[in-house]
């Protein structure tokens, strides 16, 4: 069996390297999944049955696993142009910040409306930052080997297990965090 390198040499020998072309494709797509997993995060939480367990478990799993639906795509269509560990990560810190960026709107606009004034500061800053760095530890753990995974049952790579539950660790930490705070008087929503 090949191991990440050994498989990445071996792409790159078969053909060239993918041209900055594909790398704007795949940038875009990367970013078109964090809007993509607001949708479908949306979905599976409303599914979930909105028990008081989804806001410290539920969402960060749902949440951390459909961000990078763009790169698992481009892990699909382009796989040579992510052969890159960092270049990964920052794919999906991308679209940890797009959806960040979404559902802090969502929230500022239509969950709350009539918020103190410091809160579009926080909201926009605080939790965008959380879902980027989240969904880049995510990143972290994808490589070539998870479209192996999702069609051909494989096992899944550790690496990718590890760094998928740091990501929900982080989200679900913050989370409580949160909820916390705002019980104890800290924070005014």
């Amino acid at each position: 069996m090949l191991d990440c390198t050994s498989a990445a040499a071996l792409r790159a020998t078969v053909s060239p390297p993918p041209r900055w072309p594909t790398h704007i494709k795949v940038i875009l797509l990367s970013l078109v999944g964090g809007f993509l997993g607001i949708l479908g995060s949306f979905v599976g939480e409303l599914q979930a049955g909105g028990f008081l367990l989804i806001v410290f478990i539920g969402a960060p799993i749902i949440e951390e696993a459909l961000k990078p639906i763009g790169v698992y795509l481009a892990l699909v269509r382009w796989p040579r142009a992510l052969t890159n560990r960092l270049y990964r990560a920052l794919l999906c810190a991308g679209a940890g910040a797009v959806f960040g960026l979404i559902e802090s709107a969502i929230y500022v606009f239509v969950y709350a409306p009539d918020h103190p004034d410091w809160y579009p500061a926080f909201r926009f800053t605080v939790p965008v930052f959380l879902h980027a760095l989240a969904s880049f530890v995510v990143g972290l753990g994808l490589d070539w080997r998870m479209p192996e995974w999702v069609n051909h049952g494989t096992k899944l790579p550790k690496r990718a297990r590890n760094f998928y539950f740091a990501g929900v660790t982080m989200h679900a930490t913050y989370n409580t965090l949160a909820v916390v705070l705002t019980f104890a008087g800290v924070f005014d929503f």
